[in-house]
């Protein structure tokens, strides 16, 4: 989908309320619309919202309303009052934001003649030419109330080489630190498991998946209420009190809401804090998509760790065709399989009164899967499982016993791992090694 503002009668809009040149404004709003239509941007539409909003902001010479509360309310649709402490979502998608941008002008043969960007710090971008000499740009930035910044004063030109050289020689040594520390730990084989996503300075995606979430309407809270005064009146007690309905009281679909906001696994969340932990110790970035917010294009730019099975989509297109998958058989239970003639199935076990006992989840180590990049898979078939698989390639004193025996030239080659934990009043316990393959 193209920009919203590009348009002829919006580029006069623009134009006569930012008292800037006709072609500049033209200039920007083509150099977005590509931005929009790049594959960094195409299928993120958090992302896009974001910079199109900002963006629009700037030209038209309300800069000072790029505040973060301001774009919670306006751009993700956040309640006037929300607190932003708590709700990092402005902050997160310009990181996110930044990120792309970086990506897009990397992937570009040459320098364009405008460039749009976002300094951190800051939700108001700046609108860069690519040449200082402002007079082939007719009305803009030599104007005193332009909204976008002038490039002339030779003082930001050093001033901006300076900081670049700094951030670069800053980035060349934070890598060889990274890979010097790696390298002193190449006797390991965790170091050795987790080796390709050292070997490239993109950071490493942790992606969780969001369940569809459906949560009784406020229509539905209020009947209650009328039979229990008092009872669910603000959202705390919505949010963290089951409404107590009669197994027998009738309900219409229109009394359930879809709550996008919701439906991250707990189990799922356990198994990337193990991961973040893990690498965060290593110094290696890593950045948490969670739900839609991450597309095909992200997974072929970064090495990825892939959390949840049966509600993570992307685990199950991409094991579908391993020596491992996960079954999804109406007429079965949810089973792990071999899939070989005569191949073993796992399936959860549990006791007289359906508590989950035994748990088996699956680590899947890919160096060249369909997105190209490193990739490793922990799932579980239920939420222990899961968190039993984080447990195993986070921890080197129960990684290293199982890689001891694969063949030496194992680090080379893909690999899944099954892995069986039990369960005591659902916390997982240590992770075994039931089965390998490696091809």
């Amino acid at each position: 989908m193209a920009s919203t503002i590009g348009h002829p009668q919006e580029i006069d809009k623009v134009a006569q309320s930012a008292s800037v040149g006709y072609e500049k404004v033209d200039l920007v709003f083509e150099e977005l619309d590509r931005i929009l239509e790049s594959r960094f941007f195409k299928k993120a539409g958090r992302s896009r919202q974001f910079l199109d909003y900002v963006v629009r902001h700037k030209l038209e010479g309300h800069a000072e309303q790029l505040k973060e509360r301001t774009i919670g309310i306006e751009v993700f649709h956040r309640a006037p009052g929300y607190a932003t402490g708590d709700d990092p979502v402005v902050r997160v998608q310009a990181g996110e934001v930044r990120r792309r941008l970086e990506q897009y002008y990397q992937s570009l043969p040459s320098p364009p003649a405008v460039r749009i960007e976002l300094q951190p710090g800051s939700y108001s971008p700046n609108i860069c030419w690519a040449s200082d000499n402002t007079d082939s740009k007719p009305g803009l930035a030599n104007h005193h109330s332009s909204p976008i910044p002038s490039r002339n004063s030779s003082f930001r030109l050093v001033a901006a080489v300076v900081m670049g050289a700094c951030a670069a020689i800053a980035f060349t040594s934070g890598l060889s630190y990274l890979r010097h520390r790696t390298t002193e730990s190449q006797s390991t084989g965790q170091a050795k498991f987790w080796a390709p996503a050292f070997s490239t300075s993109q950071p490493v995606l942790i992606c969780l998946a969001k369940g569809v979430t459906y949560r009784p309407s406020l229509k539905l809270y209020r009947m209650y209420a009328r039979s229990h005064p008092g009872a669910f009146q603000t959202e705390v007690e919505r949010s963290n009190n089951p409404l107590p309905l009669k197994s027998d009281q009738p309900i219409v679909w229109g009394d359930m809401e879809l709550y996008d906001e919701y439906g991250v696994a707990v189990g799922d969340v356990s198994a990337a804090l193990d991961i973040s932990a893990f690498l965060g110790r290593l110094d290696k970035p890593l950045q948490v998509r969670i739900g839609s917010d991450y597309s095909f294009e992200d997974l072929r730019e970064s090495p990825a760790v892939m959390i949840g099975a049966y509600n993570n989509a992307w685990t199950m297109q991409l094991m579908s065709g391993l020596h491992f998958a996960f079954v999804d058989d109406p007429q079965r239970n949810l089973s792990i399989r071999e899939q070989v003639p005569g191949g073993r199935v796992w399936r959860v076990k549990d006791d007289s009164s359906g508590a989950v006992v035994r748990d088996y989840g699956v680590v899947s180590r890919l160096l060249e899967p369909r997105t190209g990049q490193f990739t490793v898979i922990l799932a579980g078939l239920g939420t222990n499982g899961t968190e039993a698989a984080a447990e195993f390639v986070s921890n080197e004193s129960t990684l290293d016993p199982a890689l001891g025996n694969m063949p030496r030239n194992w680090q080379t080659k893909n690999m899944q791992i099954v892995l069986e934990t039990n369960v005591i009043h659902s916390v997982p316990g240590p992770p075994h090694v039931v089965a390998a393959y490696y091809w």
